[in-house]
Parts: C-alpha cells; sequence; structure tokens
C-alpha cells in the first residue's frame, strides 16, 4: 500500500506502539511538552513504515525510536537525547550525554529495548490516543 507521507512541521517521534515502556514515555514527553512540539507516529502503521522508507531505514533492523526533526533523523540513543534536548528545561542539561562514545549510548539502549517486553510489558494492540491526544499522533 502506497502511503502519502506528509511534510512534517513538528519534531516527530516514531516509537513501538505495542511496548507499555515507549508508551509509557510518550505519554510523559506529552506531559512535559506544554508547547505540543512533538509529534507520534506507530512505527508499526503505515505511516511509520513510510518514514523509516523515505529516510533509508531499513525496517527489519529497526529496534528503536526514531526522531525526525526537519529534514535529518535519529535513532536509539541519539533520539533519546534529541528529545531531551527539545524538551529543555531541567531536561535539557541530559542532553551532555552526547559526548559519551555513541557505541556505549547504543550498547545501553538495545539492552533495555532487548529486554522492554519482559520488564516492562506489551500491549496486544498499538497504543490508542485519548481524544485529547488525537491531535499529536499523526498514525
Amino acid at each position: 500500500m502506497l502511503v502519502e507521507v506528509p511534510t512534517l512541521d513538528h519534531p516527530t517521534l516514531l516509537f513501538d506502539g505495542y511496548c507499555n515502556l515507549c508508551s509509557g514515555s510518550v505519554l510523559a514527553i506529552i506531559s512535559r511538552d506544554p508547547q505540543a512540539i512533538f509529534r507520534f507516529i506507530n512505527l508499526q502503521s503505515d505511516l511509520g513504515q513510510a518514514l523509516l522508507d523515505q529516510h533509508k531505514l531499513n525496517r527489519d533492523d529497526i529496534d528503536s525510536v526514531v526522531l525526525i526533526h526537519g529534514d535529518s533523523f535519529s535513532i536509539k540513543s541519539d533520539a533519546v537525547l534529541d528529545v531531551f534536548h527539545l524538551l529543555g528545561g531541567f531536561y535539557r542539561p541530559l542532553a551532555i550525554f552526547k559526548y559519551l562514545p555513541v557505541s556505549f549510548r547504543n550498547w545501553m539502549y538495545d539492552w533495555i529495548a532487548g529486554n522492554r517486553y519482559t520488564w516492562f510489558g506489551k500491549k496486544d494492540v498499538c497504543m490508542i490516543p485519548t481524544p485529547e491526544l488525537r491531535e499529536r499522533f499523526l498514525s
């Protein structure tokens, strides 16, 4: 199915909609984003898959969050730290962890991602936003 990819006017986070950790993180970002700068897309959705294709990210290798901001994107620990930077306030200084070697940061990210279903559980269906939050979700 061919999906038309809209222009993303906001930083947009692609996340695992089945993962309790990921869905909880999205809700945490929303509660700390009073300016509503972030938008969200389930990785498993047709639009999420189309965006992976558009940015030439291998669908089979993505076990990660993806942050698309303008024409660029970041994955894994870079995406998490970019979210902290964009949230600003108390969270902006956490972006200092970008100075740690990316191999170490992504090893930690992969370890957590690899255990997320065991530690936090998995939903049977993707996260469904409440009517109040629906405009922040693009798929």
